[in-house]
């Protein structure tokens, strides 16, 4: 008889320690929250009720701040950031992230519950965290 998978949602494998910004912070500052965060994603905060969530990356900033060279505390955040972003709800189960992952070939992820973020995910977290739970 076939055992039934054991399901790993998004909120079982999330990290719950990530950095933020505002969106008219320079890309500046988001350096220095990378640096102090230990991280090279930062979720950036929404402006009002109706704004979306965004991401800013290290990739983002050598794509659009160091590859053209400009000076990171002439740009803000806003100018490079990625909004909306793709985000998962806690209850999602790790497979169907894994999907959206690949799909859109994301980096990272916010959990977000009750239009609030309460996490981040990463392919990392889903093999390391989650795939690891089911076989290892």
């Amino acid at each position: 008889m076939i055992q039934p998978q054991k399901t790993i949602r998004a909120k079982d494998v999330m990290k719950t320690a990530f950095g933020c910004i505002d969106a008219k912070a320079t890309i500046k500052d988001a350096l220095n929250a990378m640096k102090n965060a230990g991280t090279s994603v930062l979720i950036v905060n929404k402006r009002y009720d109706d704004d979306e969530y965004g991401l800013i990356t290290s990739t983002d900033i050598a794509r659009h701040v160091l590859a053209k060279d400009r000076s990171p505390d002439r740009v803000n955040v806003y100018e490079v950031m990625t909004c909306p972003v793709i985000h998962v709800h806690p209850e999602m189960d790790i497979r169907h992230c894994s999907r959206l992952f690949a799909t859109y070939n994301l980096v990272r992820a916010p959990v977000i519950e009750n239009n609030q973020v309460i996490g981040m995910i990463s392919p990392n977290s889903l093999v390391l965290d989650g795939l690891y739970e089911i076989y290892g």
